[in-house]
């Protein structure tokens, strides 16, 4: 069952008298409990397309249909609560409110939403143990080293109970200890918590965890690839890049 589903985007800007295609025809479907990588170079629009996935953006044509719910068809508003409540957002680069702790920066889109934290401080223990931080709940971002604050940032993005993650370039501001340690921790949600997460990245060994790769290049999805290896094997999509010479 598809948990996300985009079907024949496209996105055009215009800068001055010229014409971007920044995404042509591009169909793709996220299934529950999937672990999808976006792949390609700069300027291939894969951010693009996570941000019209996540309803940050619309495109210029096409339809996306996000946990049953056709875009298309909402006002803004809606669309800001179906964000809200359906979907968890992880960036490169965290963030955090500097000025709350690990545990209120956690809680953050619960609040935004109008909801109570003492009614769910049980969740938001159990996400800070499943992310290693239960000793650093009272720790503020400038306290914690990059990889613990993305942490917070993925216990942020699962605790409204999503029904699609989306990350963009999730590693791409951490050292490689850190960013393998970010991404095994991205698939033991998957496996555990039966998670579904949509990942933009240019980093091979980054997609090597998901269980499907998607290529991107130039606006355009130019193959597929079945991850049996999650994880483990990076050599695959490695044949696969040099082939489209990305």
């Amino acid at each position: 069952m598809a948990v996300l589903e985009a079907n024949q985007i496209k996105k055009q800007y215009q800068m001055g008298e010229v014409t971007v295609n920044a995404l042509d025809e591009v169909s793709l479907a996220v299934n529950k409990g999937e672990f999808v990588a976006i792949m390609g170079p700069s300027g291939s629009g894969k951010s693009t397309l996570l941000h019209l996935l996540g309803g940050l953006d619309g495109p210029s044509d096409g339809e996306i249909t996000l946990a049953g719910q056709p875009l298309s068809r909402l006002s803004d508003n809606a669309i800001t609560v179906v964000r809200r409540r359906k979907v968890g957002f992880i960036f490169q680069f965290y963030n955090l409110l500097p000025t709350l702790t690990a545990e209120e920066n956690i809680g953050l889109p619960l609040l935004i939403d109008g909801q109570s934290l003492d009614r769910h401080r049980e969740k938001i223990e159990k996400l800070l143990t499943l992310v290693g931080l239960s000793d650093r709940k009272h720790h503020k971002p400038d306290q914690l080293s990059g990889g613990q604050q993305q942490r917070v940032a993925i216990a942020r993005a699962f605790v409204n109970d999503p029904e699609i993650v989306l990350a963009d370039e999730p590693t791409g501001n951490l050292d490689s200890k850190s960013g393998n340690a970010i991404l095994e921790l991205l698939r033991q949600t998957c496996t555990e918590l039966g998670a579904t997460i949509a990942m933009v990245t240019h980093d091979p060994r980054a997609a090597s965890f998901a269980d499907r790769v998607v290529f991107l290049k130039d606006g355009r999805i130019v193959r597929e690839l079945k991850n049996e290896t999650a994880g483990h094997n990076v050599q695959p999509i490695m044949d696969v890049m040099a082939g489209l010479e990305m």
